[in-house]
């Protein structure tokens, strides 16, 4: 069925007020994220924490608000309770006095009784109205699931200087990463001359024979131009309605497509020497991500007060280290500890905790992930596991020892990271 509506026709923005402001960012944060195994079992990849404190898909909205755009909206679908009700906590004082919006979109057959989002551009052109509303010049499309600080209002800059149809955010990779992305072959003016998802044989950057440039998912349109694509791509029964697979190769061959690096745009305090990106999806990396933050000078910095990233505050009593005798001291080295956590009479190393961890006496925790409201017996040993929300370590429990062991009982990858959900542990011999 195809969705009739009119595109208002906003007036350019003038000299001297910045792009974004006449921008509206739409999140897709509907990822299944599948590769993250248990950890998505009761929430959607954006969802899942990250850094003691936030979500994943804080980082895609704290990059819109602190780029200036104050128009958002976030679409949903796989189980998405945990994430919206994350984003009805975090990111509801966005107010339309202010003419500010944060708009949450699940898939609700808005088009069609039986048809959910069925791609990422779908998911856009299912809510056409309530994008069309609010007038913006604009559209910025996010991916809701990677971890990095990026000033679209650069990106956004670029798209208007060079006349572009869609300007797409890229970063290099190798050519063996890259079989793994939807990779952009370009000209030395930046211009898209090919568009490949996944290739086999990915083409290679301009003077850089072993690097290639990868999408990151990040799409500026102008609104008019988008929305008239999204209507071509609706009535044609062969698209499959998503970004990089349809509407993306299509501009690439049919109108001006542009790259815009992302090491141009990335954000850096003066502790960060590269550009920071990161796809968390599988425990290996999510663990990796995580525990680097431990790092004296991590190759992320979320101390940064010029690009912070938002998120829900909750309200907790500072963290509390108690015990100080041999054996039995409560202290923690190279770790982040968040509110409302009790370390009692244990040792952590390299770790990182949410809030509201209980760490009993004489547990020893290293290179460990522990999500919110864990309580880690007395006597446990736990080193590189990453363990779920609300677990129950019993008491003397050893984990990260015993390879064959951690396979028999846990979901212990190829680098050796045990995850630990509370339906495994309640599976544990008595």
């Amino acid at each position: 069925m195809t969705k009739s509506f009119t595109v208002p026709l906003s007036r350019p923005p003038s000299a001297n007020s910045p792009l974004a402001r006449h921008a509206l960012a739409f999140v897709l944060a509907g990822g299944r994220g599948s590769r993250l195994m248990e950890l998505t079992d009761r929430r959607a990849k954006p969802a899942v924490y990250f850094g003691g404190k936030a979500r994943i898909v804080d980082f895609a909205l704290s990059n819109a608000l602190n780029s200036g755009i104050r128009r958002i909206a976030v679409a949903t679908q796989y189980k998405a309770h945990s994430l919206i009700r994350h984003l009805q906590r975090a990111w509801t004082f966005l107010r339309p006095e202010r003419n500010e919006s944060f708009d949450l979109l699940p898939a609700s057959q808005r088009i069609s009784e039986n048809m959910w989002y069925v791609g990422t551009a779908d998911a856009v052109y299912q809510n056409a109205d309530i994008i069309l509303d609010y007038e913006p010049r604009f559209i910025v499309i996010l991916a809701g699931d990677h971890i990095y600080k990026m000033d679209y209002e650069l990106m956004l800059q670029q798209h208007v200087d060079q006349g572009a149809d869609v300007t797409v955010g890229c970063l290099e990779v190798s050519r063996e990463e890259a079989t793994g992305f939807g990779v952009m072959g370009i000209d030395a003016t930046n211009r898209i001359i090919s568009f490949l998802e996944k290739p086999k044989d990915p083409p290679t950057m301009p003077g850089k024979p072993d690097r290639c440039l990868a999408s990151m998912g990040i799409y500026v349109f102008e609104t008019k131009f988008l929305f008239d694509l999204l209507r071509e791509d609706a009535a044609n029964g062969l698209s499959s309605h998503d970004f990089g697979k349809d509407l993306i190769p299509y501009i690439v061959k049919h109108g001006k497509a542009c790259a815009h690096h992302f090491s141009s745009s990335c954000v850096r305090s003066t502790m960060e020497v590269a550009p920071y990106w990161r796809d968390v999806g599988t425990v290996d990396a999510y663990w990796a991500a995580n525990i680097d933050l431990t790092q004296i000078e991590p190759e992320l910095d979320i101390f940064d007060r010029d690009w912070p990233i938002w998120t829900y505050s909750e309200l907790t009593a500072p963290a509390k280290f108690v015990h100080d005798i041999d054996g039995r001291r409560g202290q923690a080295v190279s770790s982040l500890v968040s509110g409302g956590c009790i370390v009692s009479g244990s040792n952590l190393r390299n770790s990182l905790l949410f809030s509201r961890v209980r760490v009993n006496s004489y547990a020893q925790v290293e290179s460990a992930v522990v999500l919110p409201d864990v309580n880690i017996g007395r006597g446990a040993r736990l080193t590189k596991v990453v363990v779920d929300h609300g677990v129950r370590i019993p008491e003397g429990l050893v984990i990260g020892e015993d390879p064959e062991l951690d396979a028999a009982r846990f979901r212990r990858t190829e680098a050796g990271v045990c995850l630990v959900t509370q339906p495994m542990i309640d599976r544990l011999p008595s």
